[in-house]
């Protein structure tokens, strides 16, 4: 468990680094380019993706809950659930999250929360209805973990990054478009030089959104298995979650209230009947999940 646990982490690092690259790469070939280099664009790009991201990191959660139609919970209403929470919690060294259920007949769960003092765990009634105590501990412990490792911050990071490079993109190729393509260079004897790196730009900007997104989404799945290790190190029993994620596939019903947006806060997929893409997907595959949990026994 403490290998997967280190092995996720480290790679989680390494992925956010790549996207990291690729906007400091993104922005010295505009500015090489344009003839500037000042990296005015790349200080752009990052300021715009800053106040988006800025909106959801302080009120993503609150956001996401009411998308989903997430009714909070107190003690003398499920006390059932209410104390598996609270035992987890107890077990782990957390701060008590708010509880929500979603009047879902499937079968899932998320937390959300830039913080531990501030989290919320939202689970579904089928989840309740249809998960055993040890299952359902295990997919709480999943979202727990997702709150104490930090996941909402780490990808609110991950998110700013993948914004700048979308914007930074975006900028050149419309200033490209506008511009016809003339630089000021032309008239000093940069002007060949300018148009391989003109070149070398376009290119860069079509395909870095695409890599940047692709990271991304590499990123949310090791963090899932991060949250996996992790819930599975607090119960002392993978078995319990690996058979959650098993009735969630076997059952594949997708969640009526989910949106794309909200897709990677969720324990399994939320679009099961939609095949995707591993390298498309918010999650990675169940099966290899089971597995991963099962060799942790």
């Amino acid at each position: 468990m403490y290998s997967q646990i280190s092995s996720n982490k480290r790679n989680s690092v390494l992925l956010m680094m790549a996207a990291i690259a690729i906007l400091i790469s993104l922005g010295y070939v505009f500015d090489l380019a344009s003839g500037r280099q000042n990296y005015g664009g790349v200080a752009i790009a990052v300021f715009f993706s800053f106040i988006m991201t800025a909106v959801s990191y302080f009120q993503g959660d609150k956001i996401a809950l009411w998308s989903t139609g997430a009714k909070p919970v107190l003690h003398d209403e499920n006390q059932y659930l209410y104390h598996l929470v609270e035992n987890l919690c107890i077990t782990s060294g957390s701060p008590m999250p708010k509880i929500y259920v979603i009047n879902d007949p499937a079968i899932n769960a998320f937390a959300t929360g830039r913080k531990p003092e501030l989290a919320s765990v939202a689970i579904t009634r089928g989840a309740m209805e249809k998960l055993n105590k040890e299952e359902l501990e295990g997919v709480l412990a999943h979202e727990l973990s997702h709150i104490k490792n930090y996941d909402i911050r780490f990808m609110t990071l991950v998110a700013v990054i993948v914004g700048a490079v979308s914007i930074l993109s975006n900028i050149f190729l419309r200033s490209r478009w506008f511009s016809g393509g003339r630089d000021s260079d032309r008239d000093n004897g940069g002007g060949q030089l300018a148009a391989i790196f003109m070149i070398i730009g376009i290119i860069f900007a079509i395909l870095s959104p695409l890599i940047a997104e692709l990271i991304k989404l590499a990123v949310s799945r090791r963090r899932e298995y991060l949250a996996d290790a992790s819930g599975a190190l607090l119960t002392r029993y993978p078995e319990g979650l690996a058979r959650a994620l098993k009735k969630i596939a076997s059952e594949n019903l997708p969640l009526r209230s989910a949106s794309s947006a909200t897709a990677h806060l969720f324990i399994a997929n939320p679009f099961n009947g939609k095949k995707l893409s591993a390298m498309f997907s918010t999650h990675p595959p169940v099966e290899d999940r089971i597995k991963k949990l099962r060799e942790m026994a």
